[in-house]
């Protein structure tokens, strides 16, 4: 779960998800770029702002000037908004939302064209140094990682907002689902209050299909072969476990959609606790 790509190889993987979020919005009217997301009080629009946004700082950018004929806004009192990070997502998002949805596309393609000549540009040195990131001081390459990840959630939020299908596994999936899963011991153990002593199995179908083994003690972690039976049993489509970790559904609306087995009781208890990502 630790291993991350080679650098050419996650460079690739970004570039081929940034042109997966572009080619879902190509061609897209305004009103479907106004379409709600998943995420509270973005739209579809705005989930492309965000990597917008993001990518822009990442380039050393600040943030477009506001227009004066839109509200000034105090983002801090926006109720999805509950740390800096949303903060600064917020007043990039309030400064670009007068535009139209195909001037964003346009701003989105000359962004990430510098991004993939500054990525294809950086050595071994820079990719290896450390960094400041939404899973705190990490190497650039993981770092890197953590925006595959993001990026992919956002390629499903966009498609579930637009009704679309997408594939949701792949290397693209691979990557962003390594992330993803870097953080569940740690939510088993701290949010879902699995017990020390405890094993919890994932038995995830659909597109990324695979088993996941977390035992609990002084730190919760993956094993590979598990020394004992599971205390309880996950079984569940991939998309709806990483749906659930980024917080984009109720789990009481989904519990009929999950096979808890052995101690349901502690299974409810995590899956109503899944939720971590910013």
């Amino acid at each position: 779960m630790h291993d991350l790509p080679s650098r050419p190889e996650l460079v690739a993987l970004l570039s081929d998800q940034f042109d997966a979020l572009a080619d879902l919005v190509t061609g897209l009217d305004e009103d479907r770029w106004r379409a709600p997301s998943p995420l509270p009080g973005w739209t579809v629009f705005d989930v492309i702002g965000h990597v917008v946004a993001t990518e822009s700082l990442l380039l050393g950018d600040k943030p477009p000037a506001r227009d004066p004929q839109t509200p000034d806004i105090d983002v801090k009192t926006l109720p999805h908004v509950r740390n800096d990070i949303g903060v600064m997502n917020e007043i990039w998002l309030q400064r670009l939302r007068s535009r139209s949805g195909a001037d964003l596309l346009r701003m989105y393609h000359e962004v990430i064209d510098r991004r993939r000549k500054a990525l294809s540009a950086m050595d071994d040195h820079a990719w290896l140094a450390p960094a400041q990131s939404p899973v705190g001081e990490v190497p650039y390459a993981r770092f890197m990682r953590v925006r595959l990840f993001d990026c992919w959630m956002h390629e499903l939020d966009i498609a579930d907002a637009l009704g679309k299908q997408v594939d949701e596994g792949g290397a693209r999936g691979a990557g962003g689902f390594a992330e993803f899963a870097q953080s569940l011991p740690r939510v088993v153990a701290k949010r879902g209050k699995a017990p020390a002593g405890s094993l919890i199995t994932f038995e995830l179908t659909g597109p990324l299909a695979r088993t996941l083994h977390i035992e609990v003690g002084d730190r919760a972690r993956y094993v590979e072969t598990p020394g004992g039976d599971a205390t309880v049993t996950v079984a569940l489509d991939s998309g709806l476990l990483v749906r659930l970790g980024g917080g984009r559904v109720d789990p009481e609306t989904v519990l009929d959609r999950i096979d808890i087995r052995g101690d349901t009781e502690l299974g409810r208890q995590i899956v109503r606790n899944l939720a971590f990502t910013i």
